[in-house]
């Protein structure tokens, strides 16, 4: 795997962030027993309020939306469609009367509306979980080529793809169907850990993308941005303040200072609460001043893909900050 060194030269040092939203609504939730009931029913929600929140500080982000949301109805059994058994029963049984929560181009529509320019990504066609053992090739392949067809009936392509609870897998079919970038895993840990790596290990959020095998860009996670929630939240913010800003911060920090992508990544429906609300809202304030005062750039995950296709060598060798092409033992 291929690592990309380096800016353009008149951007120096300086690295970017990337914000990535898992755009689901029910389909996140509907292969579980028990779907946590406050966060389904704030998907519409927190969607509306993401989009609210990212033009009021003109910030692009990669959407990667499951693509049976851009339906306006179906038969719930799919029966030609490729899936694990029983995939989707939920459809059919406790959600038959919640279009809410299986269609959403109303939703769709908002985001390819924005003034920002938002990324129109996928995150598969029902949530298919890509790296589990039950999700073979045929079915990889028929998520894939269903979202991509429904994409196109919204003249919009596919370049982006963040697997479904980031459950990496099948990154060749991903490839044969002309996606260019896909979210890879964090280095780093969520929640409590992920504080601890970052104030005691002094671990840095920046990660670099790498190009894989099958040309790939693979865009990693730097951050989630709802890992630290519950009363342990509670009690910090009472005497302290919200630990999760000052992660994004500190990250924004970095990617102002030297080369390095600070991504964070969340779900619209992970903002149930007002104060979920206000913590995007200071981060994205807070890239907003950034940017004006440092020339910190924003982009998505196929901008990102764009950069690197441009500077990586045809051998797929490592791009150095001089120009130029170094080959990876």
């Amino acid at each position: 795997m291929a690592r990309i060194e380096g800016r353009d030269a008149k951007r120096g040092q300086m690295g970017s962030v990337v914000f990535s939203l898992d755009a689901e609504l029910g389909w996140g939730f509907h292969d579980l027993a028990e779907p946590p009931v406050e966060r389904v029913e704030a998907g519409r929600r927190g969607w509306e309020h993401c989009l609210e929140l990212f033009e009021e500080f003109d910030v692009p982000a990669t959407w990667a939306i499951v693509g049976h949301l851009l339906l306006e109805s179906c038969d719930g059994r799919h029966a030609a469609h490729p899936a694990p058994a029983g995939w989707f029963e939920r459809e059919r049984t406790d959600w038959r009367d919640r279009e809410d929560l299986r269609f959403a181009p109303d939703l769709v529509d908002a985001v390819l509306a924005s003034s920002v320019g938002h990324e129109f990504a996928s995150h598969s066609f029902s949530h298919v979980l890509f790296g589990q053992p039950e999700v073979d090739r045929e079915i990889a392949a028929a998520e894939l080529e269903r979202a991509v067809d429904l994409a196109a009936e919204w003249d919009q392509s596919i370049d982006s793809f963040v697997y479904p609870r980031n459950d990496v897998g099948h990154r060749d079919v991903l490839a044969e169907y002309g996606v260019r970038a896909y979210r890879g895993r964090s280095p780093t840990r969520d929640g409590v850990r992920g504080l601890f790596d970052a104030a005691v290990r002094s671990q840095s959020p920046l990660v670099r993308p790498t190009v894989d095998e099958y040309g790939l860009v693979n865009v990693p996670a730097s951050l989630f941005l709802f890992g630290f929630e519950g009363p342990a939240r509670t009690v910090t913010e009472s005497v302290w303040t919200d630990p999760m800003v000052l992660q994004a911060r500190r990250g924004i920090d970095e990617a102002a200072a030297r080369d390095g992508i600070f991504h964070i990544w969340f779900h619209p429906n992970n903002l149930t609460r007002p104060r979920d609300a206000r913590r995007l809202r200071t981060i994205l304030a807070y890239v907003d001043r950034t940017r004006r005062e440092m020339g910190l750039e924003v982009e998505t995950m196929a901008d990102v893909a764009r950069r690197i296709d441009r500077k990586r060598g045809i051998d797929g060798g490592t791009v150095a900050s001089s120009g130029g092409l170094e080959r990876r033992p």
